[in-house]
Parts: structure tokens; sequence; C-alpha cells
């Protein structure tokens, strides 16, 4: 979404990044755990969005054990497996900006809670479904390491695997964007080609942005998101406010 990898540049530098990293782990394994029970596998190869979650792991440096661990907790192959629900929030960020919350949880009631106090602290609100969902559609998304590489090089290699616009990200970094199911086999073939992939997967890109000029206002979106990225049953936010990235550098978070 406009401006939020730019966010995700300023929370990586934060000083709670060992704490983040953990937290990061935690849900990402509960997201493979989640997918191989839906799956009924341990076996990323039988299962696409198994296998997807398992690379998102592997780009996080998640360690391997602790990837199979996950896969074979949510198949049933160890005793310790846990249901885990998947759902979707919306709501509204200060200022109007549409925000999407996808949960990954073991008590729907907790959750709820906890996504509507975060909302309503934050000044935001939580709305209907498909209030805001009709505002983003989801793509498959291959984040490319830029050093070397140009969007011509993306194109050449990406043209015959499901390439359908290419992104300069800045920051050293170009997005090649495919239908959801095409990511994996994009990235194959990126990779083929000799090109560093810092990740890939599906995302919700909304189709307009809501520019935030207001530092003030600024900061007031992005602790919501913050706050909403912080929790543990929350695996992804989605929201579609367009923040420059000189009023990016002026927010000051707890």
């Amino acid at each position: 979404m406009a401006g939020h990898s730019k966010w995700a540049n300023i929370k990586h530098r934060k000083s709670r990044q060992d704490k983040a990293r953990g937290k990061e782990f935690g849900k990402l394994i509960r997201l493979i755990t989640a997918a191989a029970r839906e799956a009924g596998t341990s076996d990323p190869e039988m299962s696409p969005s198994l296998a997807m979650a398992v690379q998102k792991a592997k780009d996080a440096d998640v360690p391997k054990d602790t990837i199979e661990r996950a896969c074979k907790r949510g198949a049933g192959e160890l005793d310790d497996g846990v249901a885990f629900d998947q759902g979707t929030y919306e709501g509204y960020a200060p200022g109007g900006i549409a925000v999407l919350v996808e949960i990954l949880t073991d008590n729907r009631n907790r959750t709820a809670s906890d996504v509507r106090s975060i909302f309503t602290t934050a000044g935001g609100s939580l709305a209907e479904p498909g209030a805001v969902s009709f505002l983003f559609s989801r793509r498959g998304q291959v984040l490319v390491d830029a050093d070397g590489v140009d969007a011509d090089d993306v194109m050449i290699a990406g043209l015959d695997a499901g390439l359908e616009d290419i992104e300069d990200e800045g920051d050293g970094q170009l997005i090649a964007w495919s239908a959801p199911t095409d990511a994996q086999d994009l990235r194959t073939a990126l990779e083929g080609a000799g090109m560093t992939i810092l990740s890939s997967g599906s995302v919700m890109v909304p189709s307009s942005t809501v520019p935030v000029d207001d530092v003030k206002e600024a900061t007031r979106v992005l602790r919501l998101v913050d706050r909403l990225e912080d929790n543990d049953d929350v695996q992804e936010v989605y929201a579609n406010f367009d923040i420059t990235d000189d009023v990016m550098d002026q927010v000051e978070l707890d």
C-alpha cells in the first residue's frame, strides 16, 4: 500500500527490533500451522497456500526446523495442534483512511475485542463487513533487490511467468506485480535469472489513496497501524494512506 514500505523501513530501525522479530516469527509460524491444517498436509509441494506461507517464513529467516514443526503441527502429525480461525476486520483510521485487518486467532471473541479497542483508542472506528474491502484488490507481489538489476531485466525474465507490472519502490527495491496465483512462479523465474528476491506473496492493494499531509494526522494513522500490527492475532494490515517521505520522516511514535 502507498507509504507502507517506507513505514516498514522506519519500524525496522526502531529500538525494539528483537521483540518485533520474535513477534513476526510467531505470526509466521501460526500462518504455516493454519495453512497446513487447511491443506491437510505438511508437504508444501502439495499446497500452494502452504508453500507461500513457508516461503514467507524463509524470507524472514525463520529456522528450518521451526518451519517443519509448524507444518507437522498443522497437519496433525504432532500432539499439540491448535485450530486457528481466519478473518478480516474493516474500519477507518483518523482522516477517513480505509483499513483492512487480516487476523488468525484461536479466540474470536478476544481478537474482536482487542481490534475494536485499538481502533477506538487510536481515534478510528470499526466498520461493517464490505464497507471498505471493495476499495482493495488482491495481487501477487515479488520484491526484488535492485542492486545490479533494472526494470528491463525484470520484464525480460518475468514476462512468461505472469508478470503484469513493475514498480520502482526506491531504497534499492523493485516490485514485480502479478496475479496472486502467479506470484510463486514469477519468483521462481526471477530467481532463475539470478535476481535476489527479498520477499513474495499476495497483498491487498488499494484502488485509490488518500493523501495525508499533516504530521499530526499521519502520526495518528501510523499509530493505529502500529498497534494493530503489534497484536499477536493480526497477520496483515492494509490501508490506503499516502504519506510523503518528508512527512513520514517527521513522524514520532511511542
